[in-house]
């Protein structure tokens, strides 16, 4: 009898929401408080709009606005206004649940219109992304609003050290971010075609005059970023990242080799072989467990039985050997990571040992022959002396470029932290001893540095050592004199973009973000600041909510805000998509110039 009551009480609670109780939509009546609490008024007008919240779905709101007979003043009423922005349907409510599940949950359009129709709330998907941009825009007018408190807030740190980098996909522009590498707030960010000093010139200068000049600058080597900077932030203390720096004297001295080496292994197209061989052999070798079984304790205790299924595994093993370089790389990319080189030389290891066999006593045994095809195979990719003449050269430079990057300490050959490398804790002095010691040596060796791509090594040592080095560097904050010591890397940057496209690719379900990158706002990277609690309580500036703050927001300067982003966006007007695809389009233009 207490179950079956139990299960009553749930489903009673279960149909309370919106949706039941109202069976059509409801009227609330809206009136200014202080009209009635005032002075001599007057009902000037009615006026009524459907408004949607997430406390109770879609409403029809009655507002009277009352004058006084006094003075003429008019009253409207300010418990409407906080709900929803002017001549607007959707709540702020609305608004900040769908900006948060698109940026910060990565939630689709679909899965965020499934969700609202649960919350008695009926919307598409166009609605869905276009209260996305407002999200954004709101959220863009508040920072904006909030300037000089978060100016404030970096003077009381003894100011900001500014990163700034960029970021594209394929024809899309560049959607350039500047941060404040000790809060790791974002600053302001904007869209261009590419990253020309003269278009990042007046990025520079906006931020310059908003915040004030940086302690430090940290970015990559791009030519245009570093004539921008020189230009707006002349004497300012600017650094390269280590990790871009190294990358590109990396790919400077062995990108030449390394492309020999990947196109000879295309020309010998040696990848299709060994897997059509592997799948000729995975029946046998992988479905029979007691045949690997005996091929892994034989290796554990150098006893092998030979036979005809032993072979086969063998000859399996050897291929997914050499297909499983991963283990080798360190993720970090090239020039760090050298895949194809590394096939080659286990490819190498492999050829070496069924060599040995093909040349034994055993050579014409059936039971070998899987290990003699495997042979055949490989052979006359490792009779190509141009490739191994490459692959040589390229050992070499590896070794090289690897003492740099431990001298730099940083990407070192045996890290396992990926792009997320930001260096070990070895202080910069003694990097700074260590990368003039390897340029003494490099330059002390005469068959090498003599040769055109050691020269443009040192060369590029010697162009940036200035802003290789940065020593910790004093300021002035609330609590006294303090050291701040420059990161070493933009990684910070470089981390903000490959979250922001990671989300985009979960939300999205598209490797390319191309389309998205032409189509977010500017300010979308914005977004990534609410999760840091000091700058949220600076532009909630005393609210509760940002629901609170963005009611607080001038919404005729919002949809002003979204007219002037629409052109960011790269979309082509709605009548000019329809024009384009008209039948015999070209034609019938050229008639109306008597063509």
């Amino acid at each position: 009898m207490i179950r079956c009551l139990k299960d009553h009480i749930e489903k009673v609670v279960e149909g309370v929401c919106a949706g039941n109780l109202f069976f059509e939509m409801p009227t609330v009546h809206f009136f200014s408080e202080e009209a009635f609490c005032f002075g001599n008024n007057k009902v000037l007008k009615t006026r009524e709009k459907k408004v949607v919240t997430l406390d109770i779905g879609a409403f029809r709101a009655k507002e009277t606005i009352m004058q006084s007979e006094d003075d003429g003043k008019v009253y409207t009423c300010r418990e409407l206004k906080s709900l929803a922005p002017h001549r607007c349907t959707f709540g702020y409510d609305v608004i900040v649940y769908v900006g948060y599940a698109l940026f910060v949950h990565c939630r689709s359009e679909k899965d965020i219109v499934s969700e609202l129709a649960r919350k008695n709330i009926s919307i598409s998907d166009r609605e869905v992304s276009f209260l996305g941009k407002k999200f954004v825009t709101y959220l863009a007018v508040a920072h904006r609003e909030s300037r000089q408190k978060i100016r404030s807030a970096m003077d009381q740190r003894g100011g900001y050290i500014l990163h700034v980098d960029g970021t594209c996909e394929g024809d899309s522009p560049h959607l350039f971010t500047g941060l404040d590498g000790i809060a790791e707030v974002v600053l302001d960010n904007i869209k261009i075609p590419s990253e020309q000093s003269e278009l990042l010139i007046p990025f520079f200068e906006k931020i310059k005059g908003q915040y004030g000049d940086p302690i430090a600058l940290v970015h990559d080597m791009g030519k245009g970023i570093l004539s921008a900077i020189a230009a707006v932030f002349p004497g300012t203390p600017d650094f390269i990242c280590h990790f871009h720096f190294l990358r590109d004297i990396g790919k400077d001295l062995m990108e030449d080799e390394y492309k020999k080496i990947r196109n000879r292994l295309k020309k010998h197209k040696i990848r299709g072989s060994l897997r059509r061989m592997a799948k000729s052999l995975e029946r046998t070798a992988v479905q029979d467990r007691k045949v690997m079984e005996q091929l892994n304790a034989g290796i554990k205790h150098g006893d092998v039985r030979t036979g005809a299924e032993m072979s086969i595994a063998s000859a399996f093993a050897l291929i997914q050997w050499v297909f499983d370089i991963s283990a080798e790389l360190n993720g970090y990319g090239f020039p760090f990571d050298l895949p194809h080189l590394a096939f080659y030389h286990r490819l190498k290891t492999v050829y070496t040992l069924v060599e040995a066999i093909w040349e034994s006593p055993h050579k014409y045994e059936k039971t070998h022959k899987p290990l003699h095809k495997l042979f055949r195979l490989i052979k006359p990719v490792m009779a190509d002396q141009t490739l191994k003449r490459s692959a040589k050269a390229l050992d070499k430079k590896a070794e090289i470029f690897n003492a740099l990057r431990e001298a730099l300490r940083i990407a070192l050959p045996e890290g396992k932290n990926g792009l997320n490398d930001d260096g070990d804790d070895t202080d910069m002095k003694t990097i700074k001893e260590k990368v003039a010691a390897f340029q003494e040596k490099l330059k002390s060796e005469e068959t090498l540095s003599k040769r055109d791509e050691y020269k443009k090594m040192i060369q590029q040592i010697d162009t940036y050592w200035d802003k290789l080095f940065a020593d910790p560097i004093s300021v002035h904050t609330a609590t006294g004199e303090q050291l701040i010591q420059p990161q070493r890397t933009n990684n910070i940057l470089e981390r903000f973009f490959r979250d922001l496209k990671r989300k985009y690719r979960k939300k999205t379900g598209t490797i390319s973000l191309n389309k998205t990158l032409k189509t977010i706002l500017s300010d979308t990277p914005l977004v990534k600041n609410l999760e840091n609690k000091e700058y949220l309580d600076i532009i909630l500036d005393g609210c509760n909510t940002l629901e609170q703050r963005f009611a607080r927001v001038d919404s005729k300067l919002v949809l002003q805000e979204l007219d002037k982003k629409r052109k960011e966006t790269g979309r082509l007007p709605q009548i000019l998509k329809k024009m384009i695809r008209e039948p015999a389009f070209p034609r019938k233009l050229g008639e109306l110039f008597g063509c």
